[in-house]
């Protein structure tokens, strides 16, 4: 038999899934804490990645979409397939490249046998890229120009999110 305490617990599990996707490693409030370290018209740090497959990924002469997730947030999974549904995936003009923070190349790739994103995967399981970007906050979308210039940096944890994919400044 459940008591109160015992519900209680429960609720404030489920609300605590629902409200987000804070990491308890680094995190401390929801609303408060997240930090970028990379800012509009600052030069995107990397130039290339190695994808789950192996490929090396050559950020190209066309605007980019950058995400940074972890596959167990429901955030990032909502922000992932409103892109997956949107034009953006189609867009010769477009390159998207995500990174799942805390993420190997293994947890990825059975992720993605399950939603079959039609963009390159890449593993940063010790947070190594994530890092250099921001301290907490998934899903994180970076949006870069043709030269790999920042236009504008989101945190993707409310819907519809892919609305405010817009490279004009």
């Amino acid at each position: 038999m459940i008591n109160k305490v015992h519900k209680l617990l429960i609720a404030t599990a489920i609300l605590a899934g629902i409200s987000g996707c804070v990491s308890s490693q680094t995190d401390s409030s929801h609303s408060k804490g997240y930090e970028t370290y990379i800012a509009q018209g600052e030069q995107f740090k990397h130039d290339h990645f190695t994808s789950t497959q192996g490929e090396t990924i050559e950020l190209k002469a066309d605007r980019k979409l950058v995400i940074l997730f972890a596959t167990w947030c429901s955030d990032s999974q909502r922000a992932l397939k409103e892109i997956k549904a949107s034009a953006l995936v189609t867009d010769p003009t477009l390159q998207i490249i995500a990174i799942g923070r805390n993420e190997d190349g293994e947890t990825l790739d059975k992720f993605n046998d399950e939603y079959q994103l039609p963009f390159p995967l890449v593993a940063d399981p010790e947070r190594e890229i994530y890092s250099q970007y921001a301290n907490a906050g998934i899903p994180r979308l970076i949006l870069l120009d043709e030269n790999n210039k920042v236009v504008k940096t989101l945190i993707g944890e409310e819907p519809t999110i892919v609305d405010k994919l817009v490279w004009n400044k």
